[in-house]
């Protein structure tokens, strides 16, 4: 198994992708992050059914990173209780997941 992870959250449509994007890749927390583009999410809070559209954020980093990019994301994000979802990669090209490791050294 690699050291290297995919975070998933989501965010409003609207800059904040953007701007959380730039602050992981400069903070090198991130090595990249993909903003993707509008989709609908429906969802229950509070007891409600809400429905919004959302854009899907992808950020690729290492296992030893998590924990300063959920606290970065923290500050940055304008969710009360962001998505913060962190998957394992489990194979990828060894050129591709040194990458990731340098970029976040």
């Amino acid at each position: 198994m690699s050291d290297v992870v995919l975070i998933l959250t989501t965010v409003p449509v609207g800059n904040l992708g953007d701007e959380i994007a730039r602050a992981l890749v400069d903070e090198r927390l991130a090595a990249c992050v993909n903003v993707l583009p509008a989709m609908t999410s429906f969802y229950r809070w509070r007891g409600a059914l809400e429905r919004e559209e959302e854009r899907q954020v992808v950020i690729k980093t290492t296992r030893d990173r998590v924990e300063a990019v959920r606290v970065r994301l923290a500050a940055l994000h304008s969710y009360e209780v962001p998505e913060f979802v962190v998957l394992p990669v489990t194979d990828g090209s060894p050129g591709y997941l040194e990458w990731v490791r340098s970029e976040t050294r």
